[in-house]
């Protein structure tokens, strides 16, 4: 793991995190492209160099901290070497599989901070979205000034992510792997999250309303050819068949749903998982801490995905194999 401090506009105690995936190139390329533009902290101020901090030195109140997490699965290019990282929080600081001892060390390195942005790319379609497990204030600065149209609630799913488990997280997937988009976007997206928390001051913070999809169920695959039918975000009709192959035939029976991480190739037991928008992200300042209901004057938001009016809806759908 390797640790670049550097200089922070503000007072808040900046993270962003990339190579939890090895495979995943674009959020090595976009750390690395962030210390070589951000301004090393000044050694009078306690601060740190390239790789760590200054011996017992006390820390600025104020930084930015750059993470390359996964460094042989890196070198390596592949997702892992022993176990999934972003699956094996909190981890063991004793265990003989490389991630899972590594887990902890990667969250000491982020205790106490007022906000984290993880990057992550995958062979699932656009557009770019965000995740959280829990909805902090801080939360919700970095959704809603993110440049992204949806965000995922998975407060329901696993809790051995890096969102799951380390407070003020967000996790942001930003876009296809591999692709010059994806480090294009995720640079921007980067600095749009420093402006937020006012660690980069050269422009205004931009905030916008953003929609929540729940997270529900993941989509089993079987085997043979994978045909999916819909895209991210994508409302699925009542009736429609999301996705097949030569075991599965996955029919949706409910109105309402949509799917996350849709790929046909992306990954090797799953086609997906299944969403429902709930509401929407207000920005700050902007009434209470709390997932929004959408009414009908949001619907020009709405990518075409159906949902309760109501604050929670069903997270299950149906589907017959």
């Amino acid at each position: 793991m390797q640790t670049i401090d550097r200089e922070s506009a503000g007072s808040a105690r900046v993270a962003i995190v990339g190579g939890i995936h090895g495979d995943e190139p674009a959020g090595v390329r976009i750390v690395e492209r962030l210390a070589a533009e951000l301004s090393p902290l000044d050694p009078t101020d306690g601060g740190g160099v390239d790789g760590g901090r200054n011996g017992d030195d006390a820390e600025p109140e104020g930084l930015v901290r750059l993470i390359l997490a996964n460094e042989p699965a890196i070198e390596a290019e592949t997702r892992y070497t022993d176990a999934d990282l972003n699956r094996a929080f909190p981890g063991d600081a004793d265990s003989e599989e490389y991630e899972r001892a590594l887990a902890p060390r990667l969250a000491a390195e982020l205790e106490g901070f007022d906000a984290v942005l993880a990057l992550h790319t995958s062979h699932s379609a656009p557009p770019p979205f965000a995740i959280f497990s829990d909805l902090t204030e801080s939360v919700r600065r970095t959704v809603t000034g993110l440049p992204v149209d949806h965000v995922v609630d998975a407060s329901g799913l696993r809790s051995t992510t890096l969102d799951s488990t380390i407070p003020h997280t967000v996790s942001i997937e930003v876009g296809r792997q591999g692709s010059e988009a994806a480090v294009e976007f995720g640079h921007e997206a980067c600095h749009a999250f420093l402006r937020v928390h006012d660690a980069l001051a050269d422009e205004p913070p931009t905030f916008s309303e953003t929609v929540v999809v729940k997270g529900s169920e993941e989509v089993p695959k079987g085997g043979g050819e994978p045909r999916v039918h819909f895209a991210n975000f994508e409302a699925i009709p009542e009736g429609a068949v999301f996705a097949e192959d030569d075991v599965y035939t996955h029919r949706v029976e409910e109105p309402g749903v949509v799917p996350i991480l849709a790929s046909e190739r992306g990954y090797d037991d799953i086609f997906g998982m299944y969403g429902r928008v709930t509401g929407a992200v207000k920005p700050p300042g902007e009434g209470e801490l709390r997932v929004y209901p959408r009414g009908d004057r949001d619907e020009r938001r709405d990518s075409g995905a159906g949902g309760d009016d109501g604050e929670n809806g069903s997270e299950r759908s149906g589907r017959s194999n």
